[in-house]
């Protein structure tokens, strides 16, 4: 447990937030700090945050480059996918 003494602006910052917020403060530092990680961590890139590298798509057929045979790939998986929930 850390515990810290705010001054009488900050203090007043942190109970017009909770007011508004309506959560325990334990909740709102949680997600103050968690806010401010993410905007300091090292930023993701765009295959990192879909998820990373579709290995599905990249094993097995050797020429994934080729339009056509990514097409019949993806329309195969979906047709599967779709299979499953109905």
């Amino acid at each position: 447990m850390v515990m810290i003494k705010l001054d009488d602006e900050a203090e007043k910052y942190l109970i017009e937030i909770l007011v508004h917020e309506q959560i325990p403060s334990q909740e709102l530092v949680k997600k103050l700090l968690y806010n401010h990680f993410v905007m300091v961590r090292s930023p993701q890139t765009i295959l990192e945050k879909m998820g990373g590298y579709p290995e599905d798509l990249l094993e097995g057929e050797s020429n994934l480059s080729d339009r056509d045979i990514r097409q019949q790939k993806i329309s195969k998986h979906l047709q599967e996918r779709t299979k499953t929930s109905l």
